[in-house]
């Protein structure tokens, strides 16, 4: 069993964690981020996810689930924090959190991502808040995208925000973020060189058809741009195709995430239509 470490003030070890949850800078230099909640934390181990520490409240009795896996990860520091610091660490003001976990941040590389015959791949544009990639995520999840990819000037998707928005879904789906669309045109080209005919498909109010009408089945990549400009003159330029979300009433447009989700339910929604028409022919 790993040593128990404990901390009861605001030390150097303490201050590091608290820049973690504020800094993007500390956290991408650090190479790690702090996972709050239940669901997220256990997403993570299950997953295989390097946890380097696993933090707790001292002279506490733990539930179940927390001794289970302060057991489990055997390669994670454990440490026993004062609860009144932990509760700053986790965010809430009624009591503190039963765990919190650091995290190692993964590679971001496009080929975390796996190459398949019907992969679907969704791509954030530039977006500027980090709740959004967080429900994006969780969206992707929800409806099989094989993964996430954040392109560009972006907000962070290992933001405290993000992670608990996306619900631990950021553990099951590889996110990415590269510095533009071309790595995504380059990572596109190498698909299409090992037979995967991958289509990028870009959303805007004024795509050339509804989304419903464009074959949505095979392999894809979809672009969803920035919350408050859409996408870059560069994706739109890059994309084989456009598509438009209608909507109806006064809205003038949707939240990036729902459009997103939008999109996501549909490529679903036709590609469960297709697997039953291949199965009736085949009854047949």
């Amino acid at each position: 069993m790993a040593r128990t470490i404990r901390v009861s003030t605001r030390n150097a070890t303490f201050q590091q964690w608290q820049a973690l949850l504020t800094n993007r800078t500390k956290r991408q230099r650090a190479g790690e981020f702090v996972v709050q909640g239940v669901r997220p934390i256990t997403l993570a181990i299950e997953h295989g996810w390097q946890v380097r520490a696993l933090l707790y409240p001292d002279e506490q009795n733990l539930s179940r689930w927390s001794r289970d896996l302060l057991d489990q990860v055997g390669g994670a520091s454990r440490v026993a924090v004062s609860p009144e610091l932990l509760g700053e660490l986790g965010g809430k003001d009624e009591e503190p959190p039963e765990l919190l976990a650091v995290v190692g941040l993964p590679e971001d590389r496009l080929q975390r991502i796996p190459g398949t015959a019907d992969m679907l791949v969704m791509v954030f544009d530039r977006p500027t808040a980090p709740g959004n990639i967080g429900s994006l995520v969780r969206s992707a999840d929800a409806f099989g995208a094989a993964g996430v990819v954040i392109t560009g000037h972006a907000a962070d998707p290992y933001d405290p925000k993000s992670v608990r928005a996306s619900t631990g879904s950021m553990f099951t789906v590889p996110v990415v973020r590269v510095p533009s669309h071309r790595a995504v045109l380059d990572w596109a080209d190498s698909l299409r060189a090992t037979r995967i005919p991958i289509e990028i498909v870009g959303t805007d109010e004024d795509g050339e058809m509804e989304i419903a009408a464009h074959d949505l089945t095979g392999p894809k990549i979809i672009v969803v741009g920035n919350e408050t400009r859409g996408l870059s003159t560069a994706w739109r330029q890059s994309c084989d195709r456009m598509v438009q979300i209608p909507i109806t009433g006064a809205a003038s447009s949707l939240n990036a995430a729902a459009a997103a989700t939008v999109v996501l339910y549909e490529a679903a929604r036709q590609r469960t239509a297709s697997a039953a028409d291949m199965e009736t022919q085949v009854r047949l």
